[in-house]
């Protein structure tokens, strides 16, 4: 099914249940406006049809349609056409006629904006112009009290309920919007911050480092040979190193520390109010562990690390700059040896061993 006909099919079945209430109650503010006019049976049957059996035939034929979405707007008119229609029937009785178009109008908005609501005042006029060639109506200049009380209901609980209808239909697209923007900010394969979600974080952080002057960390890790893992045991292998170092990630790390994939085979970490000394001491905790990865279908994989760390320094401009600290002490670590730690400024690789974080 497309796209449109799904949102039709659901905007038919959000309109069954608000068209359902609406005619009935609809119906109990007509039918008690027409009765003194001692209406001819055949009105009777119209009316009873348009307060009972519409909204079902109109479902039915909206579902049935190849165009939902075009045919509950066509559905919505009709509401509209008929609605004119009952004003020159009632003879124009004030309250039950203002009633009957303002619900109808305030439905016509609610689903299509203000240019729908123009399209249905049209259908409301063309059903009045009818209306009165049929009926030829005199005008009724007073509401009787059963007509008012008749109307109470329409006038009090259909707009109850489609304000609810409303609400859902908001909280449902709230929902759907953060699940998006959470989809839109996240690695498919690792479920790690993406690349452009964990930089805005990291100006986060370099801005609160700046504010309140306290330190912290970054980390820049790369999987060693990443591609001769993918050549040798096949890019499934690869695909589960990555998700492993993931989770080792999640597993290991404190709950503020943030952890995203930078791309490819590189992941980066902002570890906040963290020594750099400490935090030399998780990467190599982590580096450790990585090193002891058993993966039963490829029992010959091996795996090491190369991990740059920077300090944040009241001299970095900007958290690009920053960055760039560990992306050079990571490329350091590359290109003395891999499986190993590089601090910025350190030029000696850490490769003790310490207890996990």
């Amino acid at each position: 099914m497309s796209k449109a006909g799904g949102r039709g099919l659901l905007l038919a079945r959000r309109l069954y249940t608000s068209r359902t209430l609406g005619l009935a109650l609809g119906l109990l503010c007509v039918g008690v406006a027409m009765y003194p006019l001692d209406p001819a049976p055949w009105v009777w049957g119209l009316m009873i049809f348009n307060g009972v059996l519409w909204p079902h035939v109109a479902y039915q034929w909206t579902c049935r349609s190849r165009a939902p979405f075009r045919a509950e707007h066509r559905n919505l008119l009709v509401d509209a056409f008929l609605g004119g229609v009952w004003v020159a029937a009632m003879q124009f009785n004030p309250l039950p006629s203002a009633a009957t178009l303002a619900m109808m109008a305030m439905n016509n908005v609610a689903i299509g904006g203000l240019r729908f609501m123009l399209f249905g005042a049209v259908a409301q006029i063309l059903g009045i112009a009818i209306g009165y060639g049929v009926f030829a109506p005199a005008f009724i200049p007073e509401t009787s009290q059963l007509q008012l009380y008749a109307c109470l209901p329409l006038l009090c609980l259909y707009p109850l309920a489609l304000g609810w209808i409303c609400f859902r239909q908001a909280n449902t697209l709230g929902r759907h919007k953060r699940e998006l923007l959470a989809l839109s900010r996240t690695d498919s394969l690792t479920g790690l911050l993406n690349h452009g979600a964990w930089k805005d974080q990291l100006d986060i952080e370099y801005q609160r480092c700046k504010r309140q002057h306290r330190g912290g960390a970054i980390a820049l890790i790369d999987i060693d040979h990443f591609k001769a893992i993918n050549d040798t045991h096949g890019h499934v292998a690869g695909d589960r190193v990555l998700r492993q170092l993931s989770r080792m990630l999640r597993q290991n790390l404190r709950a503020t520390d943030v952890a995203g994939r930078y791309g490819g085979d590189e992941f980066c970490l902002i570890l906040p109010d963290l020594a750099l000394d400490h935090a030399a001491s998780a990467m190599e905790a982590l580096r450790d562990r990585f090193a002891t990865l058993d993966d039963a279908q490829s029992p010959a994989l091996s795996v090491s690390l190369s991990i740059g760390l920077a300090a944040w320094k009241p001299s970095c401009a900007d958290a690009t700059q920053w960055l760039d600290e560990a992306d050079r002490a990571l490329y350091e670590a590359k290109s003395t040896g891999r499986n190993r730690v590089i601090c910025s400024g350190d030029h000696k690789p850490r490769q003790e061993v310490f207890d996990p974080v």
